[in-house]
């Protein structure tokens, strides 16, 4: 039986507000919309599929269309960079021996970070240019050193020998769709074995949702078992923001089966560039949107379509294919 788009919506479930994941942050390297400070770039079709542009397209196909194809510019916002922030520190810390992994050293590691992170997206200073006295500054960097105290209650960071970090991965399936990420940590055990860790600086999300907390990890596992010829032992979602730690060991089914979805998913997607089709669906989330000025549900009008229009059926070249975003 064919798998359709509605069996991808259904299956990562909707969840209960803006989230900020690795997936967002990695999108930062990636595939992300352009800083309001850039230049708007030339548009091109879709040629890869990261999760966080999957979840954009199965939670609303118009904002997918914004990021990915328009590229309009987004505000940076606190929770997101927080986000960035706490991951970089987490990274970092590995860098010193296992004995001098605590958490006052992590903590000490903040104001440094955030130093370089504005050094490398200057739109960053958007955020407190507000904040003149900088106690709402204060107040965001101790909230970051919180997220990061937190960390050592789920984890013992000495007693870890990370195989990777921030690990950029790349594979291409059999139909031709590449798919890619950044992984926040690989651990190999001595036997071989491999888990993948990723850390989400909001909270766990509820039971019914938590199917799609890990399609981002299966995604992930997906990829490292096209490239490797491994399933992933383990799958380790660690939440800073509630302080918790969800796991799942995948089988080749699920991954096998994730892949079918994806396949799905990007058929839709390849439609909708040929036919230029997309259609908002609104959410609780739509309030979260910097796209309302644009979107029809909002009294908007998105931009002139930037790409080639075709009809469906048509024999042409497929938009969508592999290539260099």
């Amino acid at each position: 039986m064919e798998t359709s788009i509605d069996d991808v919506t259904e299956d990562t479930g909707a969840p209960a507000g803006p989230t900020v994941t690795a997936a967002d942050h990695a999108d930062a390297v990636t595939d992300t919309a352009v800083p309001a400070a850039a230049p708007a770039p030339v548009a091109t079709a879709p040629a890869s599929l990261s999760p966080s542009r999957a979840g954009d397209f199965m939670q609303c196909p118009l904002l997918y269309r914004f990021r990915v194809i328009d590229r309009l510019p987004e505000k940076p916002s606190e929770a997101a960079t927080r986000g960035t922030l706490v991951h970089a520190v987490l990274e970092r810390l590995f860098d010193a021996p296992a004995a001098e992994r605590t958490a006052p050293r992590a903590k000490s590691l903040v104001p440094g970070q955030w130093d370089r992170l504005r050094e490398s997206r200057p739109e960053l200073g958007e955020l407190f240019t507000d904040d003149p006295e900088g106690e709402r500054l204060a107040q965001w960097l101790s909230e970051a050193e919180r997220l990061v105290e937190r960390w050592f209650t789920l984890e013992d960071p000495s007693r870890l020998e990370p195989a990777e970090r921030e690990l950029f991965v790349e594979a291409e399936l059999d139909s031709g769709l590449r798919l890619r990420g950044i992984i926040d940590r690989v651990d190999v055990a001595p036997t071989g074995e491999v888990r993948i860790v990723d850390y989400k600086t909001g909270k766990a999300p509820r039971p019914q949702y938590a199917e799609g907390a890990l399609f981002q990890m299966k995604f992930y596992a997906l990829v490292v078992w096209r490239l490797k010829k491994v399933v992933p032992r383990r799958l380790q979602l660690v939440y800073l923001g509630s302080g918790d730690v969800l796991t799942y060991d995948p089988v080749l089914a699920d991954l096998e089966r994730v892949e079918r979805k994806l396949l799905a998913l990007w058929e839709a997607i390849r439609l909708a560039t040929e036919t230029g089709d997309w259609r908002p669906r609104p959410t609780k989330l739509c309030g979260w949107c910097d796209h309302q000025a644009h979107c029809p549900e909002f009294g908007g009008t998105p931009p002139p379509y930037p790409l080639p229009v075709r009809a469906a059926e048509s024999g042409g070249t497929e938009q969508g294919r592999m290539g260099p975003d």
